[in-house]
């Protein structure tokens, strides 16, 4: 099999302009329909649910088992938590991030009425008035505010312009794409996981390469807040990758110039054998990969198993650093996730048993390791007629 090389301007194109347009979760109807038009142009038919998760079908030699692969649309962001007398505005976390980095953030305010502009600041938040003050405040929500650029100075002011609990404060993305390959931005959390899995399905239409079983590209609107894809799979899908951020730091293995395969996360381990199809296919076409575990995260694909979907899960990741910051990935490791994905919607499944369920029999049940070699081990266990057996 050769995998359709992704056009690399087409994944770095359709990343700017999705970053050019404000997702928090709950306030994605636009970046819906942007991607919806991408799949229009690419000819791949989707349909929609009520809120907007997008399930798309691209269809292959045989429809069972059948396969799902996942990006997420949404974004963290903020809401107007309370309007202060002063005319600050009291901001909750969409999603879970730290007030830390939203501490001198330009972002957006999003009223039923229009848009207003403003800095995210410190409640101290002038260096020749509180001197090192500023220093001593703790780190948290509760000890930032927005600064409206507007006449705001009373809560009526706020009123009058109509500003209402629960408005959407949208965080200014500043994307800078540098010669070096180097990609930094606000949401590259997921929407470069977005454009590298719409890269991939570009590069297999383009090919005209045939799948040998369906696949279904989802692109889903709430995982920031956890619910994802728990309502996003009407078929009967035996096989899930999810698609998303890789952490480069201290303790983790994941590279910004590398593909990662996630064996386990906070919602415990992945599927055993699609990890290691993904590791396999990353092997055979001299992809550069890692393999991580991810110790504060969840996915769309633990979404959609906690949901009660009897699925093989797994999950490909961009290596990323200061994930839910001001985040930076490489070129290198967007190619390579393109390219794994391409390889992995082209290729067998993992068991094609999997269309139906073992009933009754042990002979299509899957194998990890030869009982043989799993039982061989310098700690025997005693037999059962050692300690149970008839004595005299």
């Amino acid at each position: 099999m050769t995998i359709p090389e992704p056009d690399l301007n087409y994944l770095q194109k359709v990343l700017l302009e999705m970053l050019a347009i404000p997702s928090p979760t709950g306030f994605t109807d636009t970046i819906v329909r942007y991607v919806a038009e991408r799949l229009e142009e690419l000819g791949i038919p989707f349909e929609m649910t009520r809120r907007g998760t997008i399930r798309a079908t691209l269809k292959g030699q045989k429809n069972s088992p059948d396969r799902a692969v996942s990006a997420h649309l949404d974004t963290i962001g903020a809401a107007v938590r309370a309007i202060k007398d002063n005319g600050r505005l009291t901001l909750a976390p969409v999603g879970c991030w730290s007030s830390r980095f939203a501490e001198g953030s330009r972002v957006s305010l999003f009223t039923d009425n229009g848009v207003i502009r403003g800095s995210v600041l410190p409640l101290m938040a002038s260096g020749h008035a509180f001197n090192t003050a500023v220093d001593e405040m703790p780190v948290s929500w509760d000890h930032v505010e927005l600064r409206l650029d507007a006449y705001c100075a009373t809560r009526a002011d706020c009123d009058s312009l109509g500003i209402g609990i629960g408005d959407y404060v949208a965080f200014d993305p500043l994307p800078e794409f540098t010669e070096s390959g180097h990609i930094s931005a606000r949401h590259l959390d997921d929407k470069a996981g977005v454009a590298a899995l719409l890269a991939a399905l570009k590069a297999i239409i383009d090919s005209g390469e045939p799948l040998l079983i369906d696949c279904h590209p989802l692109f889903t609107i709430t995982e920031e807040t956890g619910s994802g894809a728990a309502a996003a799979l009407p078929w009967d899908v035996s096989e899930f990758v999810g698609i998303d951020i890789a952490p480069v730091a201290p303790g983790q293995h994941s590279s910004e110039h590398a593909v990662s395969v996630a064996m386990q996360d906070s919602g415990g381990p992945y599927d055993y054998h699609l990890s290691r199809h993904l590791l396999r296919l990353a092997s055979d076409n001299d992809l550069p990969v890692r393999r991580d575990l991810f110790r504060y995260y969840f996915s769309d694909a633990h979404s959609a198993v906690t949901a009660g979907h009897d699925i093989r899960t797994a999950l490909l990741a961009f290596g990323c650093d200061a994930t839910h910051g001001y985040e930076r990935t490489h070129i290198d490791s967007l190619a390579a996730l393109s390219r794994l994905l391409g390889a992995y919607i082209l290729s067998p499944p993992v068991f094609a048993s999997d269309a139906q369920p073992a009933k009754g029999s042990l002979d299509r049940f899957s194998h990890q390791i030869e009982h043989e070699t799993q039982m061989e081990s310098d700690t025997r266990v005693p037999s059962v007629d050692s300690l149970v057996g008839n004595k005299s």
